[in-house]
């Protein structure tokens, strides 16, 4: 089965997870990492007003507080990465895939009409693939 062709007609709905943590864009850098570790995730989103404004990662911890030695109760609006990458869930695999691969993101929010309805990550991608296309 020619993997290009089966990536375009999967869409992300299959492959994201619902499951993932958001936050309000005041809260501390520390607050946000005690929610990641608590909750086993390596991304949070970000929200303002309830509306999805960005996405703070394990790697924007190590690079933009450890390397430029911001306090630990920076906002994380101050550290998240925006403007905020994401895929609607009507889209295929292979968007994605260009999408993570052009903008070196491992993680994409997957926002329906203004709301975050879930996430894809690049190792459920992975986890995806492994188990259905043999």
């Amino acid at each position: 089965m020619n993997l290009e062709y089966s990536m375009e007609k999967i869409k992300i709905e299959k492959i994201m997870s619902d499951s993932f943590v958001s936050v309000d864009s005041s809260i501390s850098a520390t607050d946000a990492a005690k929610m990641m570790e608590r909750d086993d995730v390596g991304a949070v989103m970000v929200l303002e007003n309830g509306f999805p404004i960005g996405i703070i990662t394990d790697r924007d911890f190590a690079i933009k507080i450890t390397a430029h030695s911001y306090p630990l109760d920076t906002p994380v609006r101050r550290v998240m990465s925006s403007p905020l990458i994401s895929i609607d869930s009507t889209s295929d695999l292979q968007i994605a895939f260009d999408l993570m691969s052009s903008r070196k993101v491992r993680t994409l929010p997957v926002i329906d009409e203004e709301k975050i309805v879930g996430i894809v990550t690049s190792s459920g991608i992975v986890k995806y693939l492994s188990k259905h296309l043999k």
